[in-house]
């Protein structure tokens, strides 16, 4: 995808996709001065952002059960 495409994709502006292309852990590649963002890179990074936390020791008691 271009940095475009990902704003197109997510409603936000082309400086603030240009912004998050810069945010760590966020899959960018660049490819000369271009940049470039795989889509399935894209589409987990995207669902590790909506996500819902989870709960400090709710792992622990899980494994309780």
């Amino acid at each position: 995808m271009t940095v475009d495409e990902v704003g197109l994709a997510m409603g936000i502006s082309r400086p603030k996709a240009y912004e998050l292309t810069e945010r760590e852990g966020f899959p960018c590649i660049r490819v000369g001065r271009r940049k470039v963002i795989p889509v399935d890179g894209f589409r987990r990074w995207l669902e590790a952002q909506t996500a819902p936390p989870v709960p400090a020791g709710a792992g622990a008691q899980a494994r309780r059960s």
